[in-house]
């Protein structure tokens, strides 16, 4: 189960078909340097994104 404080760089290596959610979501930089140390919750608020819609589509 994907949950907020999951780290970007690890989500995509977890859950590779996470990529396309999250870029058709708003959030097309996931390999950009800060993504390292950056939680899914935290990427979603840089984008305006609303997290609890995010999870629930990447855990669907």
């Amino acid at each position: 189960m994907i949950t907020k404080d999951i780290l970007i760089t690890d989500l995509i290596k977890s859950y590779p078909d996470a990529v396309k959610i999250l870029v058709d979501n708003g959030m097309p930089c996931i390999e950009c340097p800060s993504s390292i140390k950056e939680t899914l919750e935290e990427a979603a608020l840089v984008h305006g994104l609303d997290i609890d819609k995010l999870i629930r589509e990447l855990n669907a």
